[in-house]
């Protein structure tokens, strides 16, 4: 007669269980891309091996100097950003050029927002990202730890 196997449990992180951590980030000289999907890991929890897909177990953190993030190629003149009033005609383009030079924060914004869950939950990892264009931050209070990307 053949002997059961043992069973494994698998560990799901309750909401309670989780210690967030605040990281800040220098963007400087940083590529764009590489640089988001750092971030969205570390928003989702996916460094941690307390990751639990339905539950937010990931960390804070700020961005800094994102007017000094760097683009490959041609991006900066080439890659489009469009939004929608929502009336006819109201479709409005900006090149990565104009919004970094007008809105630099935003441009890290949008590349980490669109690769996260687009979900509830992936709307609170979101409010986790705190993104400014200058070297200053007022998080000094949560004493977040420097993260080398």
């Amino acid at each position: 007669m053949a002997r059961p196997l043992p069973q494994q449990k698998t560990l799901m992180a309750k909401p309670s269980e989780i210690e967030k951590k605040w990281y800040v980030v220098d963007a400087t000289e940083k590529t764009l891309g590489r640089l988001a999907t750092k971030i969205a890991m570390i928003l989702m929890g996916k460094h941690k091996p307390l990751y639990t897909p339905h539950v937010d177990t990931g960390d804070y953190v700020v961005v800094v100097n994102a007017e000094k993030v760097k683009l490959t190629g041609k991006k900066l003149d080439q890659k489009m950003y469009y939004r929608h009033s929502g009336y006819p005609g109201g479709l409005k383009m900006v090149t990565a050029r104009q919004l970094l030079q007008k809105h630099p924060e935003k441009l890290i914004y949008l590349a980490v927002k669109r690769m996260l869950p687009k979900n509830k939950l992936g709307r609170r990892m979101l409010k986790k990202l705190k993104v400014y264009a200058g070297p200053e931050h007022p998080h000094q209070a949560q004493k977040p730890q420097p993260l080398e990307l």
